[in-house]
């Protein structure tokens, strides 16, 4: 049996909603990565993480179909886990795309990704939040990683948004931070995201080919698998 932790990343001020990640911290007890792809395709989160190193904070990630070398959510929740178990904050996350800086805003943990290394989202602005909040699914069925969104107020930066994204084995994202710092890039500002059914995710573009997420994360549960 293996232990697995599950945390939501990118809850709301009040603790509530955000997107489940599962945590394998003893990442030496499923070595192999095709029993890794199969527990997280069983566990369903959008992406589960396997720490092979926790004091370097070397981490692997899985979606329920794929692994990636980097994504948001997953990496988000991976810094607030390691502040938890290691009783201090990383300075850098090592996911196979590399370091990724991280740090702490307040309640907020933060970090910066390369955008290169991030799925490829298609995103698509809509003509209001009510659009969005209306969508069953992808305006077509081809559209298997798409982030359709819409303004709430442009000038304070805040959006409704919605992710879909069958090609990673997720129907519909909670709280997806890649396609929130690509959303941010390409707006090129700071954005308060309403995402989901109630996640807030915060993003922002960072140096050149790169941006950054950030958000609140709390833990949910424990499980063995």
């Amino acid at each position: 049996m293996t232990d697995v932790q599950v945390v939501r990343v990118f809850a709301d001020p009040a603790g509530n909603f955000g997107n489940k990640l599962g945590v394998v911290l003893d990442g030496a007890s499923i070595a192999d990565p095709g029993d890794r792809q199969k527990l997280a395709a069983e566990l369903g989160y959008p992406e589960t993480i396997f720490f092979d190193d926790l004091e370097r904070a070397d981490f692997k990630i899985y979606t329920p179909a794929v692994e990636l070398p980097f994504a948001g959510h997953p990496s988000v929740g991976a810094a607030w886990v390691l502040t938890r178990e290691l009783g201090k904050a990383p300075a850098v996350l090592r996911p196979p795309a590399g370091e990724v800086p991280t740090w702490q805003e307040g309640d907020d943990v933060w970090v910066r990704g390369p955008l290169a290394s991030a799925p490829p989202w298609w995103h698509e602005r809509l003509d209001s939040p009510e659009a969005v909040d209306q969508l069953t699914g992808p305006l077509a069925p081809e559209q298997d990683a798409t982030q359709l969104w819409a303004w709430e107020n442009e000038q304070a930066g805040t959006v409704r948004v919605r992710v879909f994204g069958r090609r990673f084995g997720i129907p519909e994202d909670e709280a997806c931070g890649s396609a929130s710092m690509r959303l941010a890039a390409a707006l090129g500002r700071r954005l308060t995201i309403h995402h989901g059914n109630g996640s807030l995710v915060l993003a922002q573009p960072g140096p050149p080919s790169y941006a950054e997420v950030g958000g609140r994360v709390v833990a949910d549960s424990q499980l063995q698998s």
